[in-house]
């Protein structure tokens, strides 16, 4: 994962799977609708979304954000700080930025009923909007926004796709060393026998270069739902997550854990840091 102070942010960057990544890149270039990033503090959602905005950046394309704090500074697009010194909040400057007639639309974070409802009424006008929502996966930022007084219809003619992510730290390339953990320990980010069976699992024993921590970096575990016609009818008659996440797993949804498991046994990352990140 990118830090910071890094000036060109790439989707390929990340840490997400091949398969996924295509998925994602073509979802970002859609004429409208509302892409969401969820996950807690510090999970990386505002890089993963401003390596969107990376990709799509081009002087054909007007893009505006509103933030609460500006992070990244980027070329080309049009960036404004929430300031409640002087009422500018999220859904007042949002109001503002639509009137500009953007494409693409950033809203830092979607936090209210009043937020969520101009950001709809924007991707249902033509906009594509990228926001968070801080919940723990994709199906649960559904029943959020139907808990902020959203109408499920809205909602699902509006959402067209949700990324839950978290950051786990990669094994240190300089000290790390292959061991078998017990099947109690595969159990626990439910990788079964044969998946593991004839796979490398890596450590990290400690050294200089990382610390003595044994990881060195950080690269993204994510979950995305795709609303397709099956789960868009099914928010229309219940929002009940585990139900909305059973129906996105039938469909082909990988879930967090899962996608943290392929980690574990591509030499990336540990079952301990995949455990660590994806218990809720």
């Amino acid at each position: 994962m990118l830090d910071k102070s890094s000036v060109l942010l790439r989707l390929s960057d990340l840490g997400m799977p091949a398969r996924k990544l295509k998925i994602f890149d073509k979802l970002i270039r859609a004429p409208h609708g509302i892409i969401l990033v969820t996950g807690p503090t510090g999970s990386g959602k505002t890089t993963t979304l401003y390596a969107a905005l990376s990709s799509l950046n081009s002087s054909e394309i007007n893009i505006i954000t509103i933030e609460d704090p500006v992070e990244y500074q980027m070329d080309g697009i049009a960036q404004i700080q929430v300031n409640p010194k002087i009422d500018l909040t999220f859904a007042k400057g949002l109001r503002s930025i639509v009137r500009q007639d953007p494409d693409v639309i950033l809203v830092g974070e979607i936090r209210d009923r009043e937020t969520a409802e101009i950001a709809i009424q924007s991707a249902l006008t033509g906009h594509l909007v990228f926001s968070t929502l801080h919940t723990n996966d994709s199906a649960t930022a559904v029943t959020r926004l139907i808990d902020m007084g959203i109408e499920p219809f809205l909602a699902s003619s509006s959402v067209i796709a949700i990324l839950a992510q978290r950051l786990v730290r990669v094994v240190c390339e300089h000290c790390k060393e292959v061991y078998t953990p017990d099947e109690e320990s595969f159990h626990s980010i439910g990788i079964s026998p044969e998946l593991h069976e004839g796979k490398k699992i890596y450590r990290g024993k400690g050294c200089p270069s990382c610390l003595n921590t044994g990881y060195k970096g950080r690269s993204g575990a994510f979950e995305l739902m795709v609303l397709d016609d099956a789960i868009k009818n099914l928010i229309l008659k219940t929002s009940d997550a585990n139900t909305i996440k059973r129906k996105a797993v039938e469909q082909g949804m990988i879930p967090l854990r899962q996608d943290g498991a392929h980690k574990v046994l591509s030499g990336i990352t540990t079952i301990e840091e995949v455990f660590r990140v994806t218990q809720q």
